[in-house]
């Protein structure tokens, strides 16, 4: 009469068992080597549409720094509680000047190629002079006349502790699908 009773309980814990393991592994994957963040405005398009869904890489920067171009998720300075997805123009200790719709980085003749902007940049195109801090980055939209981004923020910069990961894909919608650049 016992043996049922034993069947009973192996078959319960054969269900929870897996249950509980794919719950944990999920859990140390999303607070530990992925993110999830949506852009619900038109600030990075071309290269991320309002309303993409889209996974970064949390442990992206754990063997090396940010790099400019890079597309990164961070909590938005002026309230932690948010998130934003920007990219980086600006590195830890240069300096930038904005004039006439162009990114000049410490005082070059030439300005910053920038090929993944939306369209030719004609609001708020400058003048603006940043300093960037050491440990910190200057973000910008890929949409510039439609992006609320460092050039009007209270707190400038964002630091490299307040950078959750790198953006790698959209997932969603599935028209928007893609590696980002």
């Amino acid at each position: 009469m016992e043996q049922p009773q034993t069947s009973l309980f192996k078959e319960i814990i054969s269900w929870i068992v897996p249950f509980v393991l794919a719950l944990a592994a999920a859990l140390l994957l999303k607070n530990y080597v992925i993110i999830n963040a949506d852009v619900p405005t038109g600030s990075m398009e071309n290269t991320i549409m309002p309303g993409d869904r889209l996974i970064g890489f949390r442990l992206a920067y754990r063997n090396s720094s940010p790099e400019r171009g890079d597309v990164v998720i961070f909590h938005y300075p002026d309230n932690e509680e948010e998130l934003y997805v920007k990219r980086i123009v600006g590195l830890p200790g240069e300096t930038i000047d904005i004039w006439d719709g162009k990114i000049y980085i410490n005082g070059q003749s030439g300005p910053l190629a920038e090929d993944y902007l939306k369209e030719e940049w004609t609001v708020a195109t400058g003048y603006y002079h940043f300093e960037v801090p050491e440990g910190a980055y200057l973000m910008l939209g890929d949409n510039r006349n439609d992006s609320w981004d460092a050039r009007y923020w209270a707190n400038t910069y964002v630091y490299e502790e307040k950078i959750l990961g790198k953006a790698l894909v959209i997932y969603w919608p599935f028209r928007d699908m893609g590696v980002i650049d």
